[in-house]
């Protein structure tokens, strides 16, 4: 937990942000360490598929202090970041790809698929959905998606629509290797309440699956 004086002070200390969309200046801020590479993935688990290397990189960021902040911020360019104690349900994805040497800020930027707009293309999850398609695989979805939990590997992704009144009507998450007794795979993710793996594969009341992506660059 982080003592109520160290926050107060690292509130005070963060840039000032626009939120997207707002009119005028946009605060430039230096590239932080990005919160996933903090800690290295150990070397003996470079032998590991990379669909289990990403949720270990996933999973680092679950015991980090993450407030959820969609503002749109001016980053540098390439291996761009806001600042590690801020984020959303994407840059648990950016993080985790960057902690295996994938700038997905890069790739998507290059790609195309999105507005072109380096500072948040890579940070929307419609871009991401886009571009995993383009340059990973895109899964199809069953008639009944919750009838077969065993098509979602370790490291695929997973995107949602949920229902108005929340942070985002959008969302994805990263599938785990670890499950629930029925045997659903968890999911990594950010839903508002900071990075988090739990049983919501298939989303909460109201949410609906809508895509399943895998990519895996090497």
């Amino acid at each position: 937990m982080i003592p109520a004086f160290a926050l107060a002070m690292a509130l005070v200390a963060a840039p000032a942000v626009v939120a997207a969309g707002s009119t005028g200046a946009v605060a430039r801020q230096p590239s932080p360490a990005p919160a996933a590479a903090a800690a290295a993935v150990p070397a003996a688990a470079e032998q590991k598929p990379f669909g289990l290397r990403l949720v270990e990189a996933a999973r680092q960021q679950v015991s980090l202090f993450v407030i959820y902040s969609p503002a749109y911020v001016k980053i540098p360019y390439p291996m761009g970041d806001i600042p590690s104690y801020q984020g959303v349900c994407t840059d648990v994805i950016v993080r985790a790809y960057r902690q295996l040497g994938t700038d997905l800020q890069e790739e998507i930027y290059e790609s195309g698929v999105g507005t072109g707009d380096k500072n948040i293309d890579h940070r929307r999850v419609t871009v991401q959905a886009k571009f995993f398609a383009r340059a990973g695989k895109k899964i199809p979805l069953a008639d009944d998606v919750k009838a077969d939990p065993g098509r979602f590997l370790p490291g695929d992704l997973v995107t949602y629509k949920l229902p108005p009144g929340g942070f985002s009507q959008t969302h994805i998450a990263v599938v785990s290797d670890r499950k629930t007794p029925a045997g659903v795979p968890l999911v990594i993710h950010n839903r508002g309440l900071g990075v988090s793996e739990e049983d919501a594969l298939f989303g909460f009341e109201g949410w609906s699956v809508t895509g399943h992506y895998r990519y895996q660059p090497e």
